[in-house]
């Protein structure tokens, strides 16, 4: 699967917003992008710190400079409470000398497959040439107060009750009226069926988007 030829991700920063499986997502573009070029994982947020990286938690610049002349992918942050990873203490400027790729987790969705923003949501890098949005296919035909983080604003937004059923095409409508992102993934799409709704989802969202089965391997873009 050439995942990030998918989604045309580019030298430079790219940060991954929505729910439904970021860090699935951020986990396999920093597998596939380690024969292209140096990259650094991080977030704005908060992460569980990976086990299959070497994560860098202090020393500035030069740790990460160490760590990455000995693996080509590193995970960079701060020591957060639980065990997790916050932003990292040097700058977005900084990161984009040391590498050639920087995959940044921008937003939580409590696990859930949609997600609304609140207004200081997602903590979107300035740099970032790119954001992608991801959804999760099984959200699809649920209530928005079980699929949606935050699905008192997820209704509000477009007008309904939080007990309305999300269809592919009530989460395209919120996804153009929020523009938070460049390009959308419909992750999570294992069965023929789901597969069905994320194209009813793709042919209405007006940015480009793809849908696939990261678990599978699978993707295919939409455009």
């Amino acid at each position: 699967m050439d995942l990030a030829g998918a989604l045309q991700i580019r030298p430079g920063v790219t940060a991954l917003i929505g729910g439904g499986g970021k860090t699935t997502l951020l986990y396999a573009l920093s597998r596939e992008l380690q024969s292209r070029g140096r990259v650094i994982v991080c977030t704005t947020t908060r992460i569980w710190k990976p086990s299959h990286l070497p994560c860098v938690t202090g020393g500035g610049e030069e740790a990460l400079r160490a760590a990455l002349a000995e693996s080509p992918a590193v995970c960079a942050g701060q020591t957060a409470e639980n065990g997790k990873l916050q932003a990292p203490e040097v700058s977005f400027d900084v990161l984009l000398q040391l590498a050639d790729f920087v995959l940044v987790e921008a937003d939580g969705s409590r696990g859930l497959p949609m997600k609304a923003h609140d207004t200081h949501e997602p903590v979107i890098p300035p740099e970032a040439n790119q954001t992608l949005c991801v959804v999760g296919a099984g959200g699809f035909g649920l209530p928005m107060s079980q699929a949606a983080h935050r699905p008192q604003l997820y209704a509000a937004r477009l007008g309904v009750e939080p007990d309305t059923i999300i269809t592919p095409e009530l989460a395209a409508d919120f996804l153009n009226l929020e523009r938070l992102h460049t390009r959308v993934l419909v992750n999570q799409c294992d069965t023929s069926v789901l597969q069905a709704r994320a194209r009813r989802f793709a042919a209405r969202v007006n940015t480009p988007a793809c849908i696939g089965a990261l678990q599978k391997g699978w993707i295919e873009c939409l455009y």
